[in-house]
C-alpha cells in the first residue's frame, strides 16, 4: 500500500494536507461543537486528547494507505477549517467512501465543495478509483446539495442505520462513478 503522509493538494483558496500535531486545538474546537457533530458519526468531543488521538491514528493510517484524511487549511492565513477523507479504500474494487466536515464558522462559503472536488480529482485520477460513496443523514440538506452539485446520485436509504449519542438516524447512500466524474469535469 502507498504511503500518503506527504500528500498535499492545492486549490485556489485551500491547501489539503495531512493533519499535524499543531492542528489539535482547531480540530478539537470543530469536533466539540454540537452543531458540527449533529450530522457526524460521533458525539461532541470532550477532551483535547481525542484530537491528539485522531491525528496519531491518521498518521499510521496514512502510512499504511488505509485512508486519506486531509486537513483543509486556508491559504491566506493557515487556519484549519475542517477535513475531508477518502476511507475504506478498497484497491481491488477501486472504491472508497467519502467524508468531510467544516467547522461551523466556515459553513456556506464554498470551502467544502472546493476541497471535496480536489480530493475527488485526486481519487479518480492518480489513486485510480472507479467508485466513491458517501453516507449522509437525510436531514443534512446542505450535504445532500453538495453531493448532487458534484455529480453524486442518491442510490438508496438505509433505515435507522446509526445511533450516535442516543439519536437514531437513517442513512442516504450517494454514489459517483469515475466515468460520470470525467464527463462532468470535461464539460466544466
Amino acid at each position: 500500500m502507498p504511503d500518503y503522509r506527504t500528500l498535499s493538494l492545492e486549490t485556489p483558496r485551500l491547501t489539503l494536507r495531512p493533519l499535524q500535531a499543531g492542528d489539535a486545538g482547531a480540530l478539537f474546537g470543530i469536533h466539540s461543537d454540537p452543531r458540527f457533530t449533529r450530522f457526524f458519526s460521533h458525539a461532541p468531543w470532550t477532551q483535547m486528547a481525542q484530537a491528539h488521538e485522531l491525528i496519531e491514528r491518521d498518521q499510521a493510517d496514512l502510512a499504511s494507505g488505509e485512508h486519506v484524511r486531509l486537513g483543509l487549511v486556508r491559504r491566506s492565513d493557515g487556519v484549519l477549517l475542517g477535513t475531508c477523507t477518502l476511507f475504506k479504500i478498497q484497491p481491488n474494487n477501486r472504491r472508497a467512501e467519502l467524508g468531510y466536515g467544516l467547522g461551523v464558522a466556515h459553513w456556506g462559503q464554498g470551502h467544502a465543495q472546493e476541497a471535496v472536488r480536489a480530493l475527488l480529482s485526486w481519487g479518480f485520477g492518480p489513486l485510480g478509483l472507479h467508485r466513491v460513496e458517501a453516507d449522509i443523514d437525510p436531514a443534512n440538506e446542505s450535504s445532500a446539495k453538495l453531493l448532487r452539485r458534484l455529480g453524486f446520485q442518491l442510490e438508496g436509504r438505509l433505515r435507522e442505520r446509526w445511533i450516535v449519542d442516543g439519536v437514531v438516524s437513517d442513512s442516504e447512500i450517494y454514489g459517483l462513478l469515475a466515468p460520470e466524474w470525467q464527463t462532468r469535469n470535461q464539460q466544466a
